[in-house]
């Protein structure tokens, strides 16, 4: 089960460290308003899908509530279906699809997912609040 701080399930970007701490600052400054997780981690944490209008609470690497972000579209996809307009909206300065793929495909790999062209995953879109 993911954490609750303030009564909303937590977001978690990223892995802790500076990864965390540069994805959390995209989020702060505007520049991240979406995120891309596995389905499976869902199952494997016994979590229900996020749903639009829900609020979520931005974690820092200790637990503690760095903002709210409130859901505003969520998808299902392969990963081989991920638009480019979802990608871009990570804010995370990927130049096109490739990159972000590539990227993605790595940092599931380091943490011992490795994903595949049909690999499902959940698009998140949200709002600072």
């Amino acid at each position: 089960m993911w954490p609750r701080v303030n009564g909303m399930r937590g977001l978690e970007l990223g892995t802790p460290g500076e990864l965390r701490s540069r994805l959390n600052g995209l989020v702060l400054a505007g520049k991240k308003r979406a995120t891309t997780g596995l389905l499976d981690e869902y199952r494997t944490e016994t979590e229900g899908l996020e749903y639009v209008g829900e609020r979520l609470a931005l974690l820092d690497d200790e637990g503690a509530a760095l903002a709210t972000v409130e859901i505003t579209d969520i998808t299902l996809s392969t990963f081989a279906e991920v638009t480019w307009a979802h990608a871009e909206a990570e804010g995370e300065g990927d130049a096109d699809l490739d990159a972000w793929r590539a990227g993605h495909a790595r940092f599931w790999t380091s943490v011992g997912t490795p994903v595949t062209e049909d690999t499902p995953l959940v698009c998140l879109a949200f709002r600072l609040v």
